[in-house]
């Protein structure tokens, strides 16, 4: 199997939160779809958790996205004891969107459902970001509908 170059660069900005928006693609397990942010030690352990999690993409994106999180567990101090993508997962998770709707309707019969948009609501609320996160929602229902047949 041929090596790959790795393509992560740390990126550092002190001072302020940074949006997800703001990262070069460089900072990124998966630069292509810009999936897994490694952006310090938490995330690079987040990423080797997650990594069978991540669908759609080719096993050279796959051998990339390992050869990333190896640079940036090394520049992190995160031990990484895996030595090729494979040992992490080969496929994602099977059967993922069907547990995920059961977990809905779960959420959704015993009321936790509604508690945690309550929460949530509250919570943007407090933070301010209750009418922009109102117009992103928005702006999401509309795309779905317009995209059903």
């Amino acid at each position: 199997m041929a090596t790959v170059k790795a393509t992560w660069q740390p990126f550092e900005r002190h001072g302020r939160l940074t949006e997800r928006t703001d990262l070069p693609d460089t900072v990124f397990a998966y630069p292509k779809q810009r999936k897994e942010p490694l952006t310090d030690g938490r995330h690079v352990r987040n990423a080797i958790a997650r990594f069978d999690q991540v669908t759609d993409v080719p096993e050279a994106d796959r051998a990339l996205a390992f050869a990333n999180i190896e640079k940036a567990a090394q520049h992190y101090g995160v031990n990484l004891s895996e030595t090729d993508w494979h040992q992490l997962g080969v496929d994602p998770q099977s059967n993922r969107s069907e547990r995920a709707q059961k977990g809905a309707e779960t959420r959704m019969r015993t009321g936790e459902a509604k508690e945690a948009a309550l929460k949530g609501a509250a919570t943007r609320k407090r933070l301010g970001i209750a009418k922009e996160a109102a117009k992103k929602a928005a702006a999401t229902r509309r795309r779905v509908r317009d995209e059903k047949p």
